[in-house]
């Protein structure tokens, strides 16, 4: 098979001095370049947007547009945007050339033009070129491929859920029908269905955080008292702390406009991982803090703690952090609160040192609309305290 055929370049020469035209027109066409040699400014932006040139040789000082000017245009249109352009100019002083890099040329040579000069320069600025846009077809292609592998997550872990609430129902109903207190059985029978309960709300969060990611989340924002959404949550996972009490405290107003069927599960996610990581006989602090613009929860645990370099990959979505960290899981549940509070107008982010535990916070503005939701991709997160 023979190798594709490279075009040859195309390079656009604009100079209102013939001389000049005619020397570098002759010079650059018999280095085999596609010319176009054309004395002003409006003749160069007609010429560009019919044929799109791979270089442009610009001079300033022309009747009608300079070469200011035409480089401006040049750089306001996004199809000829990212054309290379070298000044050629007889101005010499520091402002000149200061202002030439201003509008946007890459380089600045300066007249008497030295063609060899001229040629290397062309070189340069056409394998950047060239480089650059083979960079941006690997990024085009890498962005396909990660669309292609979303979609296919996707659409396992969707169709995950039937089978899984078989599994789920046939282990209620071996449990609805033994007649036994074996615990040899009944223990093993409740684990299982602990565990497939637990992959079922795995399965719903990867689901969430993908709707959530691409803005198809459904959100109902209402003026709700946050103290109130907080208690709430408190109550319903009490019994999952081993024993572990929650202290809570409260302080300012706690009035906020947000989704608190959303918030809810973000906070459960954030106390149920206080508990598992704070040691028995521990205690979990959560508190709620209005300030004049948002409210703040703070949840803080007594474990190990999360090392520095790892605070914000463990809020990526399959991150393998967490499980550096020691903490078990894919980083689904926590990549799931970033993009909730974030659909808020929020922030969120962990306050840790090892072995003195963690706090994991989220801020909520007290008036957001759902216009303002606008998540950031999984891995771009702050951890401002």
């Amino acid at each position: 098979m023979n190798p594709p055929t490279v075009p040859t370049p195309r390079i656009m020469i604009v100079d209102d001095t013939a001389e000049n035209l005619q020397l570098l027109e002759a010079f650059l066409r018999n280095l085999q370049y596609q010319v176009f040699a054309l004395p002003s400014g409006e003749m160069a932006l007609r010429a560009a947007a019919k044929e799109k040139p791979d270089l442009i040789l610009l001079d300033i000082v022309m009747p009608g547009l300079s070469g200011y000017e035409v480089c401006q245009r040049l750089k306001a249109d996004p199809v000829l945007a990212e054309i290379p352009i070298i000044f050629l100019s007889a101005l010499d002083e520091a402002w000149d050339k200061v202002r030439a890099f201003e509008v946007g040329g890459v380089d600045y040579v300066t007249k008497p033009i030295q063609v060899e000069e001229v040629r290397m320069r062309i070189l340069t600025h056409l394998e950047l070129s060239r480089q650059r846009n083979e960079l941006r077809a690997h990024v085009e292609k890498l962005q396909e491929l990660e669309r292609l592998r979303e979609d296919l997550t996707h659409m396992i872990i969707h169709d995950l859920r039937s089978p899984l609430a078989v599994v789920e129902l046939n282990l209620e109903l071996i449990k609805s029908v033994l007649d036994t207190r074996d615990p040899e059985i009944l223990e093993p029978l409740a684990d299982a269905t602990s565990h497939a309960r637990r992959l079922a709300e795995m399965i719903s969060q990867l689901l969430d955080v993908g709707r959530l990611e691409s803005g198809r989340m459904p959100l109902t924002f209402a003026e709700c008292d946050l103290l109130d959404v907080v208690q709430s949550v408190q109550k319903s996972v009490a019994g999952l702390g081993g024993g572990r009490p929650i202290n809570l405290t409260q302080s300012g107003s706690t009035t906020s406009q947000c989704d608190s069927e959303l918030v809810s599960r973000v906070l459960g996610n954030l106390l149920i991982n206080a508990f598992k990581f704070t040691p028995e006989g521990g205690t979990v602090d959560l508190s709620v803090e209005g300030s004049e613009d948002a409210v703040r929860v703070r949840v803080s645990d007594r474990g190990k703690g999360v090392p520095a370099e790892l605070q914000r990959a463990i809020f990526e979505k399959f991150g393998q952090a967490s499980r550096r960290a020691g903490r078990p899981g894919f980083g689904v549940g926590l990549a799931f609160c970033r993009l909730a509070i974030e659909a808020h107008g929020g922030q969120i982010g962990v306050q840790s040192e090892v072995g003195k535990g963690s706090t994991f916070w989220f801020s909520i503005p007290r008036k957001c609309l759902p216009s303002t939701a606008t998540p950031t991709p999984v891995g771009q997160t702050g951890t401002a305290g």
